[in-house]
């Protein structure tokens, strides 16, 4: 899509503004334990699908032998990329080349994922709920995958 082509609605879509906050000193990436965020709208194959305007969140067990599957419900969203590869949404294999490499410290058992295309300042309460639950694992460390 070509500049000009842009919808004025979201051209003049309201931005918050944040005050700038000076960064926060962790440890090395070889020591940090990495979770995935990613807004494809993935589940695993027994949980409830994302429904249109979702402001939740699914977890992804890595432990779990249950499929993976995209409910991402946009007409317009190509999936043929995480049919083909999933770690075009979710990647965890390449998650796992870091750690055997020593690149990573660790990885987490558990990775989440939100409904891309959603209003960000609707997801507050469950965005609170998710880093609570990244604390709980220890994860000092992030993925964000949008889609």
């Amino acid at each position: 899509m070509k500049a000009e082509e842009v919808p004025e609605s979201l051209v003049n879509t309201p931005c918050e503004e944040y005050e700038l906050t000076e960064p926060v000193s962790g440890p090395a990436l070889n020591q940090r334990r990495i979770a995935i965020v990613s807004t494809a709208g993935l589940m695993h194959r027994d949980d409830k699908p994302f429904a249109l305007g979702a402001v939740d969140y699914r977890i992804l067990d890595t432990e779990s032998h249950q499929d993976i599957m995209m409910s991402h419900i946009s007409t317009n969203f190509d999936r043929s990329g995480f049919a083909q590869d999933h770690n075009v949404a979710l990647p965890l294999d390449r998650l796992h080349e870091k750690a055997a490499q020593g690149e990573i410290g660790s990885i987490a058992r558990y990775h989440y994922s939100f409904m891309g295309a959603t209003e960000p300042e609707k997801m507050k309460s469950a965005a609170e709920q998710l880093a609570r639950n990244l604390r709980f694992d220890e994860v000092d460390g992030l993925i964000l995958v949008p889609v």
